[in-house]
Formats: C-alpha cells, structure tokens, sequence
C-alpha cells in the first residue's frame, strides 16, 4: 500500500515537511507520480520490526543476572 506524503506524516506522528525533507534527502524511498510523491508502507513495517526485534534482544542482555564476584586473592 502505497501512502502520500500527508499520510505517511500522519502515520509517523511526525510533521509533513520532516517527510518530505526525508523524501527529499533519500533517507525515505518514494516514487514521484508526477503530481505527488508516494511512499510504500511496508518499508516503516520492516524497520519497525526490526526494531522490536532489537529491543528484545537488548532487553534480554539486561535481563541478563549479573555473575557472581570471582573471589580474587591480592598478591602484595
């Protein structure tokens, strides 16, 4: 599906000139329709996944109990 410049803002909660400043910049793929830019949903779909995914892993290392303390004897 694909979304306009005004949708894809809307969708992003974000303002329309960050959009179309990102369009413009090649940082958010989009085809020019000859009146309109449109850009294809599902790329966000894919980043916000991959996002989730590395939260979760992320989440997991925190999660992660910290080792008990190795019993170090001094030498001095």
């Amino acid at each position: 599906m694909y979304l306009t410049i005004k949708e894809t803002a809307a969708y992003l909660s974000i303002d329309e000139s960050i959009v179309r400043t990102y369009v413009l910049q090649g940082k958010i793929r989009a085809v020019y329709d000859g009146e309109n830019y449109v850009i294809n949903k599902e790329q966000f779909t894919t980043y916000f996944e991959q996002v989730e995914k590395y939260r979760k892993v992320i989440q997991a290392y925190l999660d992660e109990p910290i080792p008990e303390d190795i019993d170090v004897k001094d030498e001095d």
